[in-house]
């Protein structure tokens, strides 16, 4: 134990840890900063509605250390930040009754092969086990043209092709890394419900400030 610990003592000497919002050097084991961690812990969750979805709920706002937070995940492959990012989501979650599951929005197939990996599934995995709810892979997305950066009305006209597979949970939580204009969590949980779920809420960790208006 001694020697591991002397191990890494020297390994964060040599190698510092950084923040994952601003790669500021911090302490062994902690995701972010002391000032980061502040920052997204005082944030103010909230709630929109999208059709199709009902209540979507989200942690922050996707901006300052939040933003920086889903661009480790997503770009930098720091696995480790889909752990806080879902303490953060699993406090906002409108949902934690049994008779739920969390169902991740599936990442179209490209990224996921490019990156190794999918973020939301990494968060919603982690939601899921936070909140003590099954999760269930009942969705999956085909390649398509990113929704990332495209003019809002273009987003809602042509939203992902989503499509269900395996069995479908009756009450499902979506849960995403950022909710813009609603488009994928819509074309989700139609999806969802046309292969039989009775009831579709959300939980994302930020809403972008050109999403929807709240409790629109």
């Amino acid at each position: 134990m001694r020697a591991r610990s002397a191990a890494g003592v020297m390994i964060d000497l040599l190698a510092p840890p950084r923040c994952a919002a601003c790669e500021t050097p911090c302490r062994s084991g902690v995701i972010l900063c002391a000032a980061c961690e502040r920052r997204v812990a005082d944030a103010r969750p909230g709630h929109a509605r999208v059709a199709g979805v009902g209540d979507v709920a989200w942690a922050t706002l996707y901006e300052g250390a939040a933003r920086e937070l889903v661009a480790a995940l997503k770009f930098r492959g720091r696995l480790g930040v889909a752990e806080r990012i879902a303490a953060a989501v699993a406090g906002a979650a409108p949902v934690a009754e049994p008779g739920w599951a969390v169902v991740a929005v599936p990442a179209a197939p490209d990224r996921r092969r490019r990156r190794g990996f999918d973020p939301a599934e990494l968060i919603a995995a982690a939601t899921a086990a936070r909140l003590g709810l099954p999760i269930a892979s009942a969705l999956a997305r085909r390649d398509g043209r990113r929704q990332v950066g495209r003019p809002r009305a273009k987003r809602l006209a042509s939203p992902p092709a989503v499509r269900t597979r395996g069995p479908v949970p009756g009450r499902v939580l979506l849960v995403d890394d950022v909710l813009t204009t609603g488009a994928t969590l819509a074309a989700c949980a139609a999806a969802l419900r046309a292969a039989g779920a009775i009831e579709v809420r959300a939980a994302v960790f930020a809403r972008s400030l050109g999403g929807p208006r709240l409790g629109a």
